[in-house]
């Protein structure tokens, strides 16, 4: 093994300076093929693929997508597709049990052959692993109008199955009761800055079934505190639940106060997930509801085509929380924007014992 001392390596043995000694005994055709296969060498020791580790025994998975805006373009939907034929493709083996959307599934409210983009990937679920979604900004109109969600992915469409159980505004809004194993689940699907009266169906739809374990997806939660005033705020103020609303006017409820008025009050909630803020990308929050219940919010907003895994661990009394690119077959460890591993792989504690 070469003396490696005070030297980088590419981490296949070879020190750094190594390379170029031999590059300069080398004629001119020697030299490009050596640098070929110098390159080639160098990609695989920085970009080597890192699947998604084996599911220990009794665990399993919730996928979660985040805004899918950037991949409903014929350019771009290849992502969106891998993204879905993964999860089906891994249902057994990661033992997945529900797919939520964060929402901005479209990037043109206006753009019907987004809608069309987005329906063709999505609806590979339909039959096979339960699915539902949360209302973005981009999918709907300032307003608050969403008519072309609803056109696209009505309550009729989820009717027959008896885990959907359900929803106001045509689909708008919904929630979800299923079981796994012994656990006992409904997961609610809130709009982006629901107002008023949806908080009102939300909060006696938690209040009903505080029996089971309580997960709410909204889209925008976590990211700036402030409304940014400046494009470099988006990256550099302070961050946190948010306390501005992009829709739905004056009716529009800010992430403050959606926790303020319905969240907070529900002692069987531990989960809110949202997308929102890709100059965010990723971020996790947790605080105590007023019964004293740990809730963490977590923000995943990936335009790189990384998505979401929350693993549950009975054994363990913790999620593990895994970001993983299905088009790259790469785990995430770093991003321009969040360049620490733990930003991207982590874990939650959570009792499954109670």
């Amino acid at each position: 093994m070469p003396n490696s001392e005070n030297h980088a390596t590419f981490g296949c043995g070879y020190a750094a300076e190594e390379p170029t000694k031999i590059l300069t005994m080398l004629n001119h055709q020697q030299f490009r093929i050596a640098v070929g296969l110098l390159c080639l060498l160098l990609t695989r020791s920085f970009c080597a693929a890192e699947d998604v580790d084996q599911l220990p025994k009794g665990a399993f998975t919730f996928a979660v997508l985040p805004d899918t805006q950037a991949y409903v373009s014929e350019k771009t939907e290849a992502t969106f597709s891998a993204e879905v034929d993964w999860i089906l493709e891994h249902q057994k083996s990661q033992n997945i049990q529900f797919v939520s959307h964060v929402g901005d599934i479209v990037g043109d409210y206006n753009s019907e052959a987004q809608w069309v983009i987005a329906r063709r990937h999505m609806i590979k679920l339909k039959g096979r692993v339960p699915f539902a979604f949360s209302v973005g900004n981009h999918d709907m109109l300032s307003s608050g109008d969403s008519a072309l969600f609803q056109k696209t992915f009505p309550a009729e469409e989820f009717a027959a199955f008896d885990w959907y159980a359900g929803q106001i505004k045509n689909n708008a809004n919904s929630y979800q009761l299923f079981s796994v194993d012994q656990y006992k689940f409904v997961w609610l699907h809130l709009e982006c800055n629901a107002p008023d009266n949806v908080l009102e169906w939300a909060n006696g739809v938690l209040t009903k079934h505080a029996d089971r374990r309580a997960l709410v997806t909204t889209h925008m939660f976590l990211g700036p505190r402030d409304h940014p005033m400046k494009p470099s705020d988006y990256y550099d103020a302070p961050k946190g639940v948010m306390r501005w609303h992009k829709t739905h006017g004056n009716k529009g409820n800010s992430p403050e106060q959606l926790w303020a008025k319905c969240f907070s009050h529900h002692v069987n909630l531990f989960l809110i997930c949202c997308g929102d803020q890709s100059r965010t990308q990723t971020l996790v929050h947790s605080a105590k509801g007023k019964h004293g219940n740990v809730v963490h919010a977590c923000l995943s907003d990936y335009r790189g085509g990384n998505f979401r895994l929350y693993r549950f661990l009975p054994a363990q009394n913790k999620i593990r929380v895994i970001t993983f690119s299905a088009s790259q077959k790469s785990v995430c460890r770093s991003t321009k924007i969040a360049p620490n591993a733990e930003s991207h792989q982590f874990e939650l504690p959570y009792d499954l014992s109670n």
